[in-house]
């Protein structure tokens, strides 16, 4: 039995997720945290393009009972849903859900929240539904680049101060890490960033430049 007391619904979640997998050329996804960290949710969406409803929802999840219960139920309020509705969901909504969760396992159910407002700004980059009033800047890259964690030392790029210095000038986006490009994760660490800005409508090229 766990040592922390879980609610039956997580509980029953935790043994038996429901939409766990993945799905078969997904619209979107998206990755938040990571398993040096002790947590990561990896999400995957089917949208009708023309409703914009969410059809179909899977996830991954690596970490504790929480952490694949929150993941779990985040699925099951998201599908259904229209994009629109989806994206204001709040964390308090998933531990209501989950009949509660100990203090010390909120965070999970914040996770299971960014996943799905990151898959969902994933859906709409991609299809060009992001206001151009939105336009890319320093506290965007910033808040994006805290989403890629440096295996190396399972914290983010900008709370380990891996981020050296950002660069974007006329849609070139340039981004400096204190790290080696020899580095085992280098071109982990690199793919990932790619992967946060490339359908960004005012972004039209991205550069991750090692220093050390």
């Amino acid at each position: 039995m766990p040592s922390i007391p879980y609610s039956k619904k997580v509980m029953d979640l935790f043994l038996n997720p429901k939409n766990l997998g993945e799905i078969e050329n997904p619209d979107a996804q998206a990755t938040e945290g990571s398993p040096a960290c002790g947590d990561m949710v990896q999400l995957q969406l089917k949208v009708n393009k023309d409703t914009h409803v969410i059809e179909d929802i899977k996830f991954k999840s690596f970490g504790c009972a929480s952490n694949i219960a929150t993941a779990s139920i985040i699925t099951e309020i998201a599908k259904g849903k229209i994009i629109e509705e989806a994206k204001n969901l709040k964390y308090s909504q998933v531990v209501d859900e989950l009949g509660g969760l100990p203090a010390v396992k909120v965070h999970c159910s914040i996770l299971a929240i960014q996943s799905l407002k990151r898959a969902i700004e994933n859906y709409e980059e991609k299809n060009g539904l992001v206001p151009k009033d939105k336009p890319t800047d320093e506290a965007l890259i910033k808040e994006r680049l805290r989403g890629v964690i440096d295996p190396n030392t399972g914290r983010d790029l900008v709370g380990s101060k891996l981020l050296s210095k950002i660069d974007f000038v006329d849609g070139k986006l340039t981004i400096y890490l204190n790290l080696k490009d020899t580095n085992q994760f280098a071109n982990a660490i690199k793919e990932e960033i790619v992967e946060k800005f490339e359908y960004r409508w005012d972004v039209k090229s991205i550069d991750v430049v090692f220093l050390d």
